[in-house]
């Protein structure tokens, strides 16, 4: 009998919004700091510039914004739950029309950058609720519930801010509320796609989940116990850091025979 998936963790729609405006401003910030030469500097992800990384991160949080001046979806089930949409999504540029739902308008590749996150942020914050989190909206893989949909903002946000600061070596701080949904979704989609309680993976101070059958562990210290800081899980995870790199670089400790999290990873391309 396959092992009995845990109920899903909930977030709180008020304070997930609160949390990606918050990380949005810590970008945009650190956007306005960058000169024409950096801008126009790669990004790191395929072709892509720093400039269009920074349209990008932006049009995150746009997409929210238009599916919220639309008719809601017909249905009262999402297709896509909060934990099948990292399986769904692509952290690169992996295609010409983004990540997850999400539709790069080209013309704001070319836009007043400042303009730009200015205006999206306040259309995010007249036209996001702090309430209604059951409500559908539309992505590529599916409709989802907003609730859900806000707390994969998270993971745009937190994942290409990281991206921004390797490319440009700007330090973005992290809002913590952004870092621990951020986290917290990546750990449990480990745990949904390899279900069981043999390897215990902790990313302290946000997550702790059990995945890959064999022997469960029930009582004091588990066999096989992987651990490793919230920015190396993600970049693990979205596949910016390879399992042999970390471990070589003792950015994750990992101990047990069963305790190799290689075959899995990277969660999303």
């Amino acid at each position: 009998m396959p092992p009995a998936k845990k109920r899903p963790r909930a977030y709180d729609l008020s304070r997930t919004r609160t949390a990606v405006l918050a990380q949005f401003d810590r970008v945009r910030e650190a956007v306005a700091a960058l000169t024409e030469d950096q801008l126009a500097g790669p990004s790191g992800l395929g072709e892509w510039t720093v400039r269009e990384l920074a349209t990008h991160l932006a049009m995150a949080l746009e997409c929210v914004s238009r599916q919220l001046e639309l008719p809601a979806p017909p249905g009262v089930k999402p297709q896509l739950t909060l934990v099948e949409w990292p399986f769904s999504a692509n952290c690169t540029k992996g295609s010409a029309d983004g990540i997850a739902g999400l539709v790069d308008d080209p013309a704001a590749a070319g836009s007043d950058l400042d303009a730009l996150y200015e205006e999206t942020a306040a259309r995010f914050a007249q036209l996001v609720p702090t309430d209604a989190g059951d409500r559908l909206v539309t992505t590529r893989a599916g409709t989802m519930r907003l609730g859900d949909f806000l707390v994969t903002r998270t993971v745009e946000l937190v994942v290409h801010t990281d991206d921004l600061h390797r490319a440009t070596g700007l330090d973005i701080a992290y809002d913590r509320q952004a870092l621990a949904a951020c986290t917290r979704l990546l750990a449990d989609a480990l745990a949904d796609r390899a279900p069981g309680g043999s390897v215990e993976v902790r990313v302290p101070p946000f997550a702790v989940v059990q995945c890959i059958g064999g022997p469960k562990h029930t009582r004091g210290t588990p066999p096989n116990v992987v651990e490793m800081d919230p920015l190396t899980w993600i970049r693990l995870a979205t596949g910016r850091t390879r399992w042999t790199q970390a471990l070589e670089a003792a950015q994750v400790s990992a101990s047990g025979e069963r305790a190799d999290l290689a075959p899995l990873l990277p969660l999303m391309g």
